[in-house]
């Protein structure tokens, strides 16, 4: 570059310099405004926790990524954050720090290869709680039969390619199991059963089982409620046919931040065919009834499913009322993890007025090193 060359750009660069500062402090006092406009006007931002905040939630970082995701709230904050993923996702192929990009189009939740602190003690308290509650759901007469769900990242090895995942978390799963087996609670891990279906026991761009996992696991979960001598009602048999094939929007897209995005710049989407079931009826259009149904004396389910998200997707429920001939009741939450779905089932009324003979606690292999605290009280019915 001249003299003269130089000069110039210095001279472009000393005349556009202003412009950019004033832009960026637009920028800035935009942002700001917005962000105390949200705080104290409207009420998208809730800066106080809802309850205290324990240390280990403190030391972790918890207390901050919550006011963090308060203030995403925020339209700027909004608009920049998308802005940002696309840019990352488009240019290098970044799909943002809670979703890992596997191969051939695979997603994985980084939830599942997450190495907790306070790994072990966690665990136990955990396992601890479900012991509790199965001694104590048994002074009630209420069974309780725990179903753990394998990670993705697990199941589909092949797809994860670069992805690691530690030697720490392979024996967590039976490490857990072992400790409540012990203490007499009936319980079944489900990795046997979708490990030989590799990639089709779940969707490729959703954290969820496939159809195909969710049946291979309520037949897994109707086979140990036979060994535990419940018999399921109200008693009732369905059909079931199979979908067109359809475009299924994967969480893990959402997640990423990625689902605003015209579809072709989305990651690769899902099709998959959606079951429908329906209960059998009789000539005069009643469905089909044990003899104890019709003398009314099991109008409502006898099994109550407690859970996670896996419960509510890929036709779990009607997969498992399938399995059992029988209808389920299912108080299942997305988003619930270990004890969402339990805290909030032990008090409705739902469970104090109709208690089950059974309840089936779902639970993911993800959840059971997470932080922990002990808010599942079982009242009496």
């Amino acid at each position: 570059m001249t003299d003269i060359q130089h000069s110039s750009a210095e001279g472009l660069t000393a005349k556009l310099s202003p412009l950019a500062g004033v832009v960026m402090l637009v920028f800035l006092v935009a942002g700001l405004a917005s962000v105390l406009w949200a705080m104290f006007v409207s009420d998208k931002v809730a800066l106080k926790p809802t309850q205290t905040p324990t240390w280990e939630q403190i030391s972790e970082g918890a207390v901050t990524h919550r006011i963090a995701k308060e203030l995403a709230n925020v339209s700027i904050a909004e608009r920049a954050a998308d802005i940002e993923r696309a840019a990352s996702w488009l240019l290098i192929g970044d799909t943002g720090s809670r979703v890992r990009q596997g191969c051939n189009g695979w997603l994985f939740i980084a939830d599942e290869l997450k190495i907790h602190p306070q790994a072990d003690a966690n665990s136990a308290a955990k396992a601890q709680k479900v012991i509790e509650l199965r001694q104590q759901l048994a002074a009630q007469g209420i069974e309780l039969l725990v179903a753990l769900v394998p990670d993705k990242s697990r199941i589909v090895a092949d797809q994860r390619c670069g992805i690691a995942r530690s030697s720490r978390l392979d024996e967590r799963a039976q490490q857990w199991l072992t400790v409540v087996q012990a203490a007499g609670v009936a319980s079944l891990d489900l990795a046997p059963q979708l490990q030989p279906l590799g990639d089709a026991a779940f969707l490729r761009t959703d954290t969820h089982w496939s159809e195909k996992g969710a049946d291979i696991a309520a037949q897994a979960i109707a086979a140990r409620v036979a060994t535990l001598g419940v018999e399921a009602v109200p008693a009732t048999q369905f059909s079931a046919t199979l979908g067109e094939p359809a475009r299924r929007p994967g969480d893990l897209v959402r997640l990423a931040g990625l689902d605003w995005l015209p579809l072709a710049l989305q990651p690769q989407p899902e099709t998959v065919s959606v079951t429908q079931f329906q209960e059998v009826v009789d000539e005069t259009g009643d469905a089909l009834l044990s003899e104890d149904d019709l003398f009314g004396d099991s109008e409502l389910p006898n099994i109550a499913v407690i859970g996670t998200s896996f419960s509510r997707n890929s036709n779990f429920i009607a997969f498992l009322e399938r399995a059992l001939n029988a209808r389920v009741g299912n108080f299942a939450l997305d988003g619930g993890e270990f004890s969402g779905a339990a805290k909030a089932y032990f008090k409705s009324s739902a469970f104090k007025q109709t208690p089950p003979r059974l309840i089936v606690w779902e639970i993911p292999e993800r959840d059971l090193q997470s932080p922990y605290v002990d808010d599942i009280v079982l009242n009496k019915h």
